[in-house]
């Protein structure tokens, strides 16, 4: 009998199988390595930042940058030259009446004297500086005295010798001064020096004076010398006693008196009630003089209230204007 022959089956190595099975592996790590992959997923709402500019070229909007501030100089024309015989514009001032027809007190003149000066220039120069009519009377041989007597006057206010003249109390009213016990000659001699100082002066008042004024004799030698120039006097009233006004008066001398004094009190509030009651005064008789000093509390008083004459029916003028 022919014998069969047998079919040999080639046996796989569990080596070969194992092979096989880790590239299976390696081909499911991969594919699934590749699915999800943070390349392939959605991009989300939030969208990057826009490119910025490179830096040396600004970005479209980005704002201009400031330029610095330049200073401009305000240049103010020089005022022109005086014209000769031009009045200042104080001195014109001085000369207007203020439309107040059928109002009480129509053409009433108020006066504002400003004593001791030439001892206190930037407070002096203050009141000249004033846009309306002041008279400053100067102290013979007193440091400022000359210097602000020219200011005053080439300002267009007035100028006054405010003459020291002897006390009932003794005090001494400084260099200068006139004495009951003074011969004629040396009165007179006395006056004419101090007016000499201050060419500017048009008239005289007098500093203290309380015993002089009261003396008759005193009086008249002052006023022949003031008859001589043509200057006029004002009587401070530092006595009620005094005979000044009407030794002048007696001697053809133009003069008159001052009605209020503004700072007894130095206090701003208390010069502005004196000013408001010269201006009263003013409207009530025709005309008023007050007289101040230079003070910090005077100027700015007299800055605050003397503007409002005109709306009381007052014309502020120069104290010359109002010597009769």
């Amino acid at each position: 009998m022919p014998t069969r022959r047998k079919s040999r089956r080639r046996k796989r190595s569990p080596a070969f199988l194992l092979l096989l099975l880790v590239g299976f592996g390696c081909i499911a790590v991969a594919a699934a390595l590749w699915l999800w992959s943070p390349d392939r997923t959605p991009q989300t709402a939030e969208a990057s930042p826009p490119p910025t500019a490179p830096p040396d070229i600004p970005a479209r909007h980005a704002p201009l940058p400031t330029a610095a501030p330049v200073a401009v100089a305000v240049v103010t024309a020089p005022p022109p030259p005086a014209v000769p015989g031009t009045p200042s514009p104080v001195a014109l001032l001085a000369t207007q009446v203020p439309l107040t027809s059928g109002e009480p007190g129509k053409g009433a003149r108020l006066a504002i004297i400003i004593d001791d000066c030439g001892q206190w220039p930037a407070t002096e120069r203050a009141f000249v500086a004033l846009p309306f009519p002041v008279t400053l009377s100067v102290l013979p041989h007193v440091r400022f005295g000359s210097a602000i007597a020219r200011d005053a006057s080439a300002a267009g206010q007035g100028v006054m010798l405010h003459l020291p003249m002897q006390t009932i109390s003794g005090e001494n009213p400084g260099p200068g001064t006139i004495t009951t016990t003074m011969p004629d000659a040396a009165i007179r001699s006395e006056v004419a020096s101090d007016l000499a100082e201050l060419p500017e002066a048009r008239g005289v008042n007098n500093h203290e004076g309380s015993l002089a004024t009261q003396d008759a004799r005193v009086m008249g030698d002052i006023a022949d010398v003031l008859a001589q120039d043509g200057r006029f006097f004002i009587d401070s009233r530092t006595s009620s006693a005094s005979v000044g006004e009407s030794v002048a008066h007696e001697r053809g001398v133009l003069t008159a008196r001052r009605s209020v004094f503004l700072d007894n009190v130095d206090s701003e509030p208390a010069v502005e009630a004196r000013l408001l009651e010269a201006i009263s005064d003013a409207r009530t008789t025709g005309s008023a003089i007050a007289i101040g000093h230079p003070r910090a509390a005077t100027l700015a008083a007299v800055r605050t209230v003397a503007p409002r004459a005109a709306a009381d029916g007052v014309e502020l003028t120069l104290a010359s204007a109002l010597v009769h």
